[in-house]
This record gives structure tokens, C-alpha cells and sequence, in this order.
């Protein structure tokens, strides 16, 4: 489990239709406040999913790489079908 002290950075992501709010304003309403957040645009692909927020967590951690499990949830399982769901 991770603590606001592991946490490096956090990168969101939206596609063109997401236009509610900034991703990154979820993150402070947590309580996550002394983290860099950055919000970004994702490539409008043809055929590419709708609605989706992604969001890429740096943090110190004692695991390798090999032992974190990256998430996908709903459709964007698609963009890593080499991954064990």
C-alpha cells in the first residue's frame, strides 16, 4: 500500500471527450496535495476508446518491476492484452 510520502508524481491522462472536470481535481479532493500532478491529452485514434482516463503513478517503492501489477479496467483492458487480467 502506498502513502502520500511514496508517491514521486502522478500523470493523468484524458481523451478529447472527457470534459467534466481535470482528472487530477479527484486526486487532491483525496487528500493528495504535496504530489506534482500533471493532466494530459491523450492521441485522438480513429477507432481508439471513448471516455477514458488514464493515470501513471511514480512512487518509491522496495517492489521490482516485475512484481507491481499494472490495472486496466473495463475497455481499456484492450490497450495490454498481454497482461493477465
Amino acid at each position: 500500500e502506498l502513502t502520500e510520502d511514496d508517491l514521486i508524481s502522478i500523470v493523468f491522462t484524458a481523451t478529447d471527450d472527457v470534459h467534466s472536470a481535470y482528472p487530477a481535481e479527484a486526486a487532491r479532493v483525496a487528500g493528495i496535495t504535496h504530489v506534482p500532478l500533471l493532466c494530459t491529452r491523450e492521441l485522438d485514434i480513429e477507432g481508439g476508446i471513448e471516455r477514458c482516463i488514464r493515470i501513471l503513478v511514480h512512487a518509491y517503492t522496495p517492489r521490482t518491476a516485475r512484481e507491481l501489477r499494472h490495472v486496466y479496467l473495463h475497455d481499456a483492458r484492450q490497450l495490454r492484452t498481454d497482461l493477465p487480467e
